[in-house]
């Protein structure tokens, strides 16, 4: 859908917003609260398990505050001598001041009973604008730059609230911030819910790719194969002609003598051809590169798993020289009667039915001698190899559906963001949508009629 631009424009003055229509003004922020920029207390309260929320920057994503992700409570005690600096309201905005997810903001939809802490500034509006439109144009990739070029870093990210408060903002006529606030509600809304259309196919996807796996790796590929029971909970009946052994028959399982050294300021420092693994997330799991190797497993492979934390137990297949960082293990096949990719699609059911079993609130570890004592299915080598090929192509295809998928996320989220900010900076004349927009233009007027009166 194409829409209208403004007939005539004017120069912001502001580097960041370039152009906007010329009956809008625009302000520093500090020219449109209703009350000074402040923040939370600059103390670490005790935290409890139930109470009064405290909410932090883990809480604010995507213009909402997510109470699940609230990291605990404080007393009532804690709460009443905290709001004599600040206490919550409605359509209060929040934007996160430090850390890694500095510049996201949230707005306060509800009257829970709550209170934030210091990396939080709270943007109150005054009657001028609407906490929506000012939402939105927080969100805009504009401000986002803004933000970006005036932040500074200490040991981490952070913009601070007398910086914030001189940053500048479109501030159209008050009915206009109300249309425009209300056609981004609604048409947002619409892209959100084919994100999540395609985020439940993600899942989806997910779930066909494990069942997938763990039919053929435990019931092979012969539909009138005779069966036995295997006498283990996460094998369940197997083939017949299948061998059930403990790993320590066949598999040994090891660790890197220089873990502890290798850390990512010693390979930065010490750079060299050989990749480095560990549990981080990046980089497929390459801290860096180090001049020496500790581990050559050649064209076979070996198998590779993080044992502490967030990884814990999940795999991965690696070839050729490398050396491991600490909290890594290797495992690898000591025997002729093993292909090392089968017990790569082996193990997945088997981590995954493992790490389950770990209460939620205790971190996710596995050690070399609960390795060894896992059980599990041996086909035939043949049938090894027959299995490897039919998953290699099977989940190829679920893995060319996932990236579209997320391809499809990528390009509805740029979107997204692209039509916020051509409303909020005047790119778009949404003004003559008033008609396809009564209803939720009332109720964001009803929202912001408390600030107002």
């Amino acid at each position: 859908m194409s829409f209208p631009r403004y007939p005539k424009y004017k120069e912001s003055g502001v580097e960041w917003l370039g152009t906007v229509p010329e009956h809008w003004s625009v302000l520093p922020i500090k020219r449109i609260v209703a009350v000074p920029i402040t923040d939370g207390p600059h103390e670490t309260p005790q935290f409890l398990d139930e109470g009064v929320p405290f909410v932090s920057a883990e809480a604010v994503s995507s213009g909402r505050i997510d109470f699940s992700k609230v990291r605990a409570c404080i007393s009532e005690e804690d709460n009443t001598r905290y709001s004599l600096k600040y206490s919550p309201k409605l359509h209060d905005i929040y934007m996160v001041k430090s850390g890694a997810t500095t510049g996201i903001t949230a707005i306060v939809e509800d009257r829970t009973d709550f209170n934030i802490w210091s990396p939080l500034a709270v943007i109150r509006c005054s009657s001028t604008a609407v906490p929506h439109f000012v939402l939105n144009f927080m969100r805009s990739r504009n401000f986002l730059e803004a933000i970006t070029l005036n932040w500074s870093f200490g040991t981490q990210q952070n913009i601070g609230m007398g910086v914030i408060e001189n940053l500048f903002c479109t501030l159209p006529p008050l009915a206009e911030q109300t249309r425009i606030a209300a056609f981004l509600d609604r048409e947002t809304a619409k892209i959100d819910e084919l994100v999540a259309e395609q985020r439940r196919l993600m899942e989806l996807l997910k779930e066909k790719r494990q069942a997938v796996i763990s039919h053929a790796v435990t019931k092979g590929l012969d539909p009138k194969a005779k069966l036995k029971p295997s006498g283990i909970e996460w094998l369940g009946d197997v083939p017949a002609h299948w061998d059930i052994r403990k790993m320590s028959h066949f598999f040994r399982a090891g660790k890197g003598k220089n873990g502890q050294m290798l850390t990512k300021e010693y390979c930065g420092a010490n750079l060299g051809a050989y990749p480095v693994y560990s549990g981080q997330t990046e980089n497929e799991g390459v801290m860096g590169t180090w001049d020496q190797f500790e581990f050559d497993f050649g064209e076979k492979g070996v198998l590779f798993s993080t044992t502490v934390g967030a990884k814990a137990m999940h795999l991965s297949q690696l070839f050729g020289r490398f050396s491991l960082s600490q909290n890594c293990m290797i495992i690898w096949t000591t025997s002729e009667r093993c292909e090392t990719r089968f017990f790569y699609y082996h193990f997945q059911p088997l981590f995954r039915f493992e790490r389950a079993l770990i209460p939620e609130h205790m971190q996710a570890s596995f050690r070399i001698e609960d390795l060894y004592g896992y059980k599990v299915a041996l086909p035939p080598i043949d049938e090894q190899s027959a299995i490897i090929k039919h998953l290699d192509v099977e989940l190829a295809k679920f893995d060319t559906l996932t990236v579209e998928a997320q391809r499809a996320i990528d390009l509805l989220q740029e979107r997204r963001t692209a039509l916020i900010s051509a409303a909020v900076t005047g790119q778009i004349d949404v003004r003559g949508l008033a008609d396809s927009i009564e209803e939720p233009l009332r109720a964001v007027a009803e929202e912001s009629a408390p600030y107002r009166a």
